[in-house]
């Protein structure tokens, strides 16, 4: 019956317990996790603003753009390669690219130089001819952004000569 009597208890409102729960300090372990997501999130949030930027492109068709041409470009690296890529770049990302039909459909590396990878990029992201080589140039500027000197020349190494000239920084 004092049960009846109280206000909280009936109205539903939390009680001492509940309300102990929702004010108790995080976890070191939880608040690290937040931490390792902020920066992920925000590492990932650069990345797309420096291609925005750097492709004059919204940040919808950077994500894609992004992903289309990783896709390509790893599929043209050994595995190993490509992981010690995708190390480096944002977690969220590689999570996207994980997400790529092509990305493991064929054994790596497979047979294909720049007019295959433009015609791919292109069809993934329904770009005109012409408009395609500007955006995975810009892709490619942003990753090697993202990654060491060592690893973006370890990449370089690993490309045929017309994708390498994509790779490289234009003057």
């Amino acid at each position: 019956m004092a049960e009846d009597r109280d206000p909280q208890r009936r109205s539903g409102a939390p009680q001492d317990d509940e309300r102990a729960e929702e004010h108790r300090e995080p976890s070191i372990e939880e608040r690290r996790a937040r931490r390792s997501a902020m920066r992920a999130s925000q590492t990932y949030a650069r990345f797309i603003d420096h291609l925005c930027e750097r492709g004059g492109m919204s940040p919808a068709v950077a994500q894609q753009a992004a992903v289309s041409v990783l896709c390509g470009l790893e599929q043209r690296l050994h595995a190993e390669e490509s992981h010690d890529l995708e190390a480096q770049l944002p977690r969220k990302l590689t999570e996207l690219l994980h997400r790529c039909e092509r990305h493991d459909a064929e054994a790596r590396p497979e047979k294909f130089g720049r007019d295959e990878l433009l015609k791919q990029v292109g069809d993934d992201l329904a770009l005109h001819p012409d408009a395609v080589e500007p955006v995975v140039r810009a892709v490619m500027d942003a990753v090697r952004h993202q990654i060491s000197e060592g690893e973006a020349e370890d990449v370089s190494a690993h490309l045929p000569q017309d994708i390498r000239h994509l790779w490289l920084p234009t003057m």
